[in-house]
């Protein structure tokens, strides 16, 4: 399988697949190719992520922030009508906070990252891209105190598992997720939780074009 995609195919595979892109509002394809070419241009300057190309752009960030669309709806009552509230906890380039922003505008969603560099491009992609239900937010985890709590707590690349349960735990409500985009399946991780968490799902993702494996660990507090 090849590890790029174009972008109106992969959402049309993820369609096909059962996942989001059959639900996606009809804005948001012209928002996700404006998202990918502001952060190619941030990218020559201030360097956010390793991946270059925006055509590896589609796969390893947009593609891969959707295909967790479908199981954090089912961990938020699957209904994408009603103002879910989710913290991307080292959102970093805006992964997966921007992406699923564009998918459901009726989410309050708020990217968090400790880098001043990084939340100034967060906060650029806001402005430029008309996202109304994003904060784009510099701080570290442990340091941030939102007025209200989240539904999700959701992060990429942040830290293994146990580390993201304690550092997330103060901001998840009653009855929330904490959700943990992963590669390979983290057997030693999910070992070294806390017992104050337990993994209720952990889905492996079909990403279109991205030949590696992805899974989503799903925990909830005990």
């Amino acid at each position: 399988m090849s590890d790029t995609i174009e972008l109106d195919t992969g959402l049309s595979r993820l369609s096909m697949e059962g996942g989001v892109g059959a639900v996606l509002p009809p804005a948001s394809r012209d928002q996700l190719a404006a998202y990918i070419a502001l952060l190619q241009k941030w990218n020559r300057t201030y360097n956010l992520t390793a991946i270059r190309e925006p055509e590896r752009m589609v796969t390893h960030h947009v593609l891969d922030a959707l295909a967790v669309l479908p199981h954090i709806a089912v961990a938020s009552a699957e209904n994408s009508e009603r103002e879910v509230r989710l913290l991307d906890v080292g959102s970093g380039s805006g992964v997966p906070a921007i992406p699923l922003a564009i998918a459901r505008p009726s989410w309050r969603i708020v990217a968090l990252d400790s880098s001043h560099k990084k939340g100034a491009f967060l906060q650029q992609a806001v402005i430029e891209l008309g996202l109304a239900n994003v904060e784009a937010v510099v701080a570290r985890v442990e340091d941030y105190s939102p007025e209200q709590r989240f539904d999700i707590v959701i992060s990429r690349a942040f830290s293994d598992l146990a580390t993201f349960a304690e550092a997330g735990a103060r901001h998840l409500a009653e009855g929330g997720r904490m959700v943990a985009m992963k590669g390979v399946y983290p057997d030693e991780e999910i070992a070294q939780l806390p017992a104050t968490f337990r993994v209720i799902a952990s889905p492996a993702l079909a990403v279109p074009g991205l030949d590696a494996q992805r899974h989503l660990i799903v925990m909830e507090r005990r």
